[in-house]
Formats: C-alpha cells, structure tokens, sequence
C-alpha cells in the first residue's frame, strides 16, 4: 500500500467523523479570513491567514524584488491545491486507490490590462486550464465518477466558474 492510500484511509475516518457532526448540526457555518499588509520599503505583500504567513511580491519591472510568487500565480496555486484537496477527499469517500496525483494549473496574463490605450484587454488572468495526472489502479469508469465529483465539489473552481458578489469599502485611518 503506498502512502497516499494509507492517508487516504485516515483521511476517510476523518471525513465520517466530520460528516456526523454536520449531520448533527454540530458543525455549521465558518468563517475564513486573511490581511494583507504592504511592507515599507520593499512593498512586499505580507499575507496572514491564522497562524500562517505568506509573501507575495512583483517582478523588478514592477518595482518588485522576486521575493515571493505574484497574486495571480497564489490564485493558480490556490486553485491547485483545491482541486487535490478535492480529489483526495472524494477518492477517500469512494473508497478509490490513488498512487499519486500532480495538477498542473496555468493561465495568461496581459500586462497590457487596464493600460488607458488597450480598453479592451482584461486586467485578469484568462483562459485558465489544469491539468490531473493521478496513478490508480481504479476502474476508468471509478476515475470518471471522480472527476465528475471533484469539479462539482471542489470550492474554489466553483467560486470561480460562479457568479460572486464581493462587497468591498475604504476606511480612511490617520497618516503615521
């Protein structure tokens, strides 16, 4: 049995016991957050989530120093790591065998966005792709049902793929 079967036996228990406090209405309603601060002098972005921190910089083009990947690479790697988080979960529930799995996401960027003589180019990431490479000794048939079930599940494909309101506003603080 490889490692990832053997998490993926743990990670099953986890996920029943889990399921039994939803069902028991133990479990409801969570909230996620993260601050972002620009540091002084490098204007690296400081991400902190809970305990955890990450940074996130521009190319030297951009007054950058390459410390950190950009924004738009997290939002690929944020995709990536739901996406194999998704998979595992439903392989776990589904009792499918899974060896490994890698997931490739990417996109194009157009710097020219939101520059005053190319309106018409987007100021984001477009034509985002993955790409799953698992080893299984599942049925093609059980990976199908797999996939199906990732992309209908997996949180952040779907908070992508769906139309989201997102409530933003400036408060103003006195200068330092």
């Amino acid at each position: 049995m490889s490692g990832l079967r053997e998490y993926l036996a743990v990670k099953r228990e986890a996920l029943h016991a889990h399921r039994q406090k939803v069902v028991a209405d133990e479990v409801k309603l969570f909230p996620v957050a993260a601050t972002v601060r620009a540091e002084g002098r490098t204007g690296v972005r400081r991400i902190r989530i809970g305990d955890f921190q990450i940074i996130s910089d521009s190319v030297p083009e951009l007054a950058g120093h390459s410390l950190g990947p950009s924004s738009p690479q997290i939002q690929l790697g944020v995709l990536g790591s739901c996406l194999t988080h998704t998979f595992l979960i439903q392989a776990a529930l589904r009792e499918v065998p899974l060896d490994s799995i890698d997931i490739d996401v990417s996109a194009t960027f157009d710097s020219r966005g939101g520059q005053p003589d190319h309106p018409d180019v987007p100021v984001y990431p477009q034509n985002l792709e993955y790409t799953v490479r698992l080893s299984s000794p599942a049925t093609d048939e059980q990976i199908a049902d797999l996939y199906r079930e990732v992309e209908r599940t997996c949180p952040i494909l779907n908070l992508l793929i769906q139309p989201q309101t997102i409530k933003g506003r400036l408060e103003r603080v006195l200068a330092a």
